[in-house]
């Protein structure tokens, strides 16, 4: 079967196995079907051991810029004899299976709906390489120039990205550009180039960049004016900490001494790195941490510390999937709960959720002013899919006329006008009391209390003051709901039915919305980008009776976050749940959607029978 002719639109996926530098070949092909100005976007499959176990790289290119998983493959490249049959069970009907040929593997040739296209990388690489690492590492790449062939890439712009990403090592270009043009070549001589799925140049990726979510939200920090990071490595999280320091390393040193003006410290665990923090934070710095669920989890008791004694942090969890370990390279959005309740007690934690990494540059700079505006620790929640893969974004802008807003602080002359300092005291019945920095001033002095404490900040157990405290706590939250990010709302007419969905399934979304919207189904969409949840939520829910929700776990935690916080009826919430530790896909959700729709019109049909 031969496929029929696709320009910029399908999607390839590599199997190979961790450990080999496919990584690099495979950044190499997206960054150059980007650098053609066609949209892109690329999801690494990895373990989480060191080296030796499978590993997948899913490219897909899509000239309506739709971002997320399609839910099919049309070009499988299987470079890892462990995972042949379930690779080529992979690959849709009319698509293509590349494989290396130097062994036979006649079980790949039992499928007659797909093209089978075998080139012999290894005795390729092994007559034009000498060591056996680096024949493994060249044999990656020699299969990208076998796709730059098929797919009509131009192999000059693999070249300008070769001496971009090795420019210091000038060695090494040469050697991975023999082994591109040894498969480009191959692949031009054996096979008719280029495919029925192939790319041509379009203008489509002017004003954006290709970066991944750790990355910009790390930027992000520094640009907040962040200059304390406390933190323990712990996957997918560890990169955003790495992308602040080589920020902070360029951005914040002092010209005259050439001093770093921030600190990076690694902790011994979690709960000291949000213990350092709160520190820096209660001493006026700007300072933040980043983990993962389980580190959401150690942190707990000091998260609970920080909303009773009224302490900003920020907190980046990049979530992956559990319980336990679970599965750290995979991902999903199972923290919304821990997050949002963290701590023993009454808590309630302002939480952001940006959809991409775009929004994780701006949330990140939103969340330190929220943290310090409202006092209390903010928790911006991205997944392993925004942190870690590369996603396509429009250009970070930033306006040099932002001042943060350090919230209700009283200054050494404000501190001189009043009698005496009450660090509890709501003066504005907005929930925020007004607080002050250490040594600013005697008057400013004051007890922080994880304990039992008055509006006046004295030590208390009597059960009216105490509760005085936390009702204006609740006050805090309410006004929180006016401060958080909007949810972003997109309606097409007046539908009675809608998707509720948050952070990394809005790209899925969108493209299930335009399938649907084809099919004759058109619904409304409501994405949600803080919490606590404001007005317009409310208002979005109430006007539709039947709201899909789309989330990556497996026990309806947004859904329960409505149910819980909002006035909605539970019954009008059907929940569309993905939690395979796959980023979801558009088709997951047209199915989930029709399947629904199905069923109730089978109902329907039954009690008029």
């Amino acid at each position: 079967m031969t496929a029929a002719t696709r320009i910029n639109d399908f999607v390839i996926k590599i199997a190979t196995v961790n450990g080999t530098g496919s990584a690099s070949a495979n950044t190499l092909l997206m960054k150059s079907i980007f650098r053609s100005g066609i949209p892109v976007m690329g999801k690494n499959y990895f373990p989480s051991n060191i080296q030796g176990l499978p590993t997948w790289y899913e490219i897909r290119v899509s000239k309506d810029g739709y971002v997320a998983r399609s839910g099919k493959v049309d070009i499988m490249v299987c470079m890892n004899a462990e995972t042949y049959a379930r690779d080529v069970r992979e690959v849709a009907a009319g698509g293509y299976l590349i494989y290396d040929s130097t062994w036979p593997r006649p079980a790949l040739l039992k499928r007659d709906d797909v093209t089978v296209i075998g080139v012999p990388l290894a005795r390729l690489c092994n007559e034009n390489f000498k060591g056996v690492r680096t024949r493994i590492l060249m044999k990656n790449i020699c299969y990208a120039g076998v796709l730059a062939a098929l797919l009509d890439l131009d192999v000059e712009r693999i070249r300008e990205l070769l001496a971009e990403t090795y420019a210091k090592k000038p060695a090494l270009i040469d050697s991975n550009m023999q082994a591109i043009q040894l498969g480009y070549d191959y692949a031009k001589a054996n096979y008719t180039c280029p495919l029925a799925l192939r790319v041509e140049k379009m203008n489509s990726t002017a004003g954006h960049v290709m970066i991944d979510g750790n990355t910009a939200a790390g930027l992000g920090a520094v640009y907040a004016g962040a200059t304390v990071a406390g933190w323990y490595p712990i996957t997918p999280s560890t990169s955003l900490m790495d992308a602040f320091k080589s920020f902070a390393d360029k951005l914040r040193i002092d010209p005259e001494t050439k001093r770093a003006n921030f600190a990076f410290i690694q902790a011994e665990d979690e709960l000291a790195a949000i213990g350092m923090v709160l520190g820096a934070s209660w001493n006026g710095a700007r300072s933040f941490t980043a983990t993962s669920g389980p580190g959401i989890s150690l942190m707990n008791e000091f998260l609970g510390l920080g909303y009773y004694a009224e302490i900003p942090a920020v907190v980046f969890d990049v979530q992956r999937v559990g319980p336990s370990t679970g599965m750290p390279t995979r991902t999903q959005q199972c923290d919304l709960l821990a997050a949002a309740y963290a701590s023993h007690g009454d808590t309630k934690h302002v939480c952001l959720y940006p959809a991409n990494p775009e929004e994780c540059f701006y949330m990140a700079v939103q969340a330190f002013d929220l943290a310090e505006r409202l006092q209390t620790p903010v928790l911006v929640l991205l997944d392993l899919d925004i942190g870690m893969n590369d996603w396509m974004c429009r250009d970070l802008k930033w306006d040099d006329s932002y001042v943060p807003d350090r919230g209700k602080v009283l200054d050494r002359e404000a501190l001189e006008k009043i009698d005496k300092f009450y660090r509890y005291l709501d003066k504005d019945e907005d929930g925020i009391p007004y607080r002050t920095f250490p040594g600013v001033h005697p008057k400013g002095a004051y007890f922080t209390r994880g304990s039992g404490h008055t509006q006046l900040g004295t030590y208390t157990e009597d059960a009216v003051e105490y509760q005085r405290v936390l009702d204006r706590l609740l006050r805090k939250f309410a006004t929180a709901k006016r401060l958080v990010p909007k949810p972003v709302i997109e309606r097409d007419t007046r539908n009675d039915a809608a998707i509720v969905s948050i952070g990394s399934c809005d790209g899925a979304v969108r493209e299930a919305l335009d399938v649907l919207a084809a099919r004759g189904v058109r619904l409304d969409y409501l994405r949600v980008r803080g919490f606590p949840f404001g007005e317009e939520v409310e208002k979005f829910l109430e006007e539709h009776a039947v709201v899909y929700v789309v989330e990556q776990n497996r026990d309806a935690q947004l859904r329960s976050l409505l149910t819980l916080e909002t006035r909605v009826e539970k019954s009008k919430l059907r929940s569309l749940l993905h939690y395979s530790g796959l980023p979801v896909s558009s088709a997951f959700i047209v199915d989930g959607v029709l399947a629904d729709r199905a069923e109730g019109r089978r109902a329907v049909a039954g009690e008029a029978s």
